[in-house]
């Protein structure tokens, strides 16, 4: 399987787990990191996602994954909280950071810049509106490499 399908592969695994917890799944991602590949669940809920939540998600989705056993190479299960400066991937991740400060990474210049921090101030299917030094930027979110909320 190519590293999409898996992905979304576990995704329809985690699901019925994650919304019988009322949890929200934030991401998915398999990645192979040195020697080791990682199948990583980043989780949240209201009020923060703690050690026995993710400990539940482990234990059921690694018992669906072992039952189907559709993934040939070995790798490391993590679940985890998607931690302070998660990325923003889906609307709901837009809509939560509105007006918040975000770091920004393109693939190529806009304006000059490549990789900046600014405050988000609208998002669409198929672009964002973010306000740098007063300057109202719109980037087509194509050309966004990553973009997660800013540490302060």
């Amino acid at each position: 399987m190519k590293k999409s399908e898996i992905e979304d592969y576990c995704t329809r695994l985690v699901t019925p787990i994650i919304e019988e917890n009322s949890y929200e799944l934030v991401d998915v991602e398999y990645v192979k990191e040195g020697a080791d590949y990682y199948l990583r669940v980043y989780a949240d809920k209201e009020g923060g996602i703690n050690i026995d939540d993710c400990v539940l998600i482990s234990r059921a989705l690694e018992k669906k994954l072992d039952e189907e056993d559709k993934i040939d190479n070995a790798y490391i299960l993590e679940v985890s909280s998607p931690g302070l400066t998660r990325p923003l991937k889906k609307d709901k991740d837009f809509k939560r950071s509105l007006g918040k400060k975000v770091e920004i990474k393109l693939y190529d210049k806009i304006n000059g810049l490549k990789q900046f921090e600014a405050i988000l101030k609208n998002y669409s299917d198929t672009d964002i509106t973010v306000d740098y030094n007063d300057d109202e930027i719109t980037i087509d979110r194509k050309d966004i490499s990553m973009i997660r909320l800013a540490f302060e």
